[in-house]
């Protein structure tokens, strides 16, 4: 409790003096507040891809032909791939040091409903590193590159999601990953990345996954996929996998999952695994939420979070504002987390719970212990179904949790402030009644 009051008070002399501070009183960069545009004419040449060979024909695979104007910008010294106005059919794209791509006004880059289209890789799934199938847009090892436009990158998903619930429907003890299902980003070991402007639709999985990337901005972009005809199963809008220094902003993310999901590996061992690891210093700011399992979830293949700040946010008919995964196999720490200026509705305003999908102790004897700790959540004003649905368990500890001004209308307003040690409310109303 005395790290928290100090941390609260250095953040506090830290912003009258004009400077912003994240939850544990580090200082944040100027490089959050730098949000320019892609400037395309520096980034060097640009490829039109009509211009060599590609044609504009939904009907028609042409991965072959599109990576080759990637290679040939890349051995050129680098540039931009232009898709113009139009629908181009793709597998899977890999992206070399200084190329970048730009989707214009109306342009379409599909990607293909046969999973033979999407080569295995060794790459990221599920909090683990194994051989599974590539992304529509893959970059590993970048510095500097960008996706931007006003087009589209369509995950063609509805094969996949069909072909998901019918394995379901035969096997419902199978995962996620039996049915093999593309991302539509994946991008590894790259840092100073932006994404802005496209919209991201319809992803056969996960639609946009970020591991191991450092200084990667997310920039107006609209991240959708469809519940009618058929939900897209495992559909979430950002996946953070062992990252730091993010900035999403100004994104509209409607999903069938998680909207933003805060990954970094899992297992009784996960904690001394090289391939695992933190994501810190993440700031989600001035978003709008559609309908989406919960808008900010520290994952069940998480190891430790710090310094995370979701602010000035609109939520419609999420399923949970803030959502904490406790998975029993893997040692969790969930530290210093903001969640601020947030208006909407949503059916349960924070759930924390034991995480019971598959998971394995595998040689661990003992129930590794979990933390949630340095968490503040204020100036929210939310409609809800259950406001405080928190479970007590001897897997994990909740402390120093701080609620301030807020003001929720929920149909289960109780709380049971014994469950967190250290749990401050200030200004707190449910129904129009004040919680002392």
């Amino acid at each position: 409790m005395r790290i928290f009051i100090a941390c609260t008070a250095l953040c506090c002399c830290l912003q009258m003096l004009g400077q912003e501070t994240f939850p544990d009183g580090k200082p944040i960069s100027k490089w959050f507040k730098e949000t320019q545009n892609v400037n395309l004419k520096s980034l060097g040449k640009q490829y039109r891809i009509t211009d060599y060979g590609v044609i504009n024909d939904s009907t028609v695979l042409q991965t072959k032909q599109i990576q080759q104007v990637i290679d040939m910008a890349a051995e050129n010294g680098g540039g931009v791939l232009v898709v113009p106005q139009g629908t181009f059919l793709s597998g899977s794209l890999f992206f070399k040091p200084k190329t970048h791509l730009h989707l214009e006004k109306n342009a379409v880059l599909k990607g293909s409903d046969d999973i033979s289209d999407f080569p295995l890789l060794t790459t990221r799934m599920e909090g683990q590193t194994l051989t599974y199938y590539g992304a529509l847009i893959n970059a590993d090892g970048l510095d500097g590159f960008t996706i931007s436009g006003k087009g589209m990158l369509n995950g063609n998903g509805f094969r996949f999601w069909r072909a998901f619930w019918l394995r379901l429907k035969w096997n419902p003890k199978c995962t996620n990953m039996d049915e093999q299902r593309p991302r539509i980003i994946y991008l590894s070991n790259c840092k100073n990345v932006q994404v802005e402007g496209i919209k991201i639709a319809n992803s056969p999985y996960w639609s946009t996954h970020y591991y191991k990337c450092n200084n990667l901005k997310l920039l107006n972009l609209h991240i959708t996929t469809p519940r009618k005809p058929m939900e897209a199963p495992s559909t979430d809008a950002v996946d953070l996998d062992v990252c730091k220094n993010v900035l999403i902003k100004n994104c509209y993310m409607s999903v069938c999952d998680d909207a933003v999901c805060l990954k970094g590996g899992k297992g009784p061992w996960a904690d001394q695994d090289a391939n695992n690891g933190s994501n810190e210093d993440i700031i989600i700011e001035n978003c709008q939420y559609g309908y989406c399992h919960s808008a900010l979830t520290c994952g069940s293949e998480s190891v430790h979070n710090r310094n995370i700040i979701f602010r000035h946010s609109t939520v419609d008919k999420a399923l949970i504002l803030l959502h904490f995964k406790m998975r029993p196999d893997t040692p969790q720490k969930y530290e210093y987390i903001l969640v601020e200026n947030i208006k909407g509705n949503a059916t349960s305003f924070i759930t924390i719970a034991p995480w019971s999908q598959f998971y394995d102790l595998k040689d661990r004897k003992d129930i590794p212990l979990s933390y949630a700790e340095n968490i503040t959540m204020r100036n929210i004003d939310l409609k809800c179904n259950i406001f405080f649905n928190v479970k007590p368990s001897k897997q994990y500890q909740l402390s120093d949790f701080y609620f301030q001004n807020l003001h929720i209308q929920a149909k289960e307003g109780d709380i049971d402030k014994s469950i967190i040690k250290s749990f401050i409310t200030k200004n707190v109303t449910i129904n129009s009644q004040k919680v002392e």
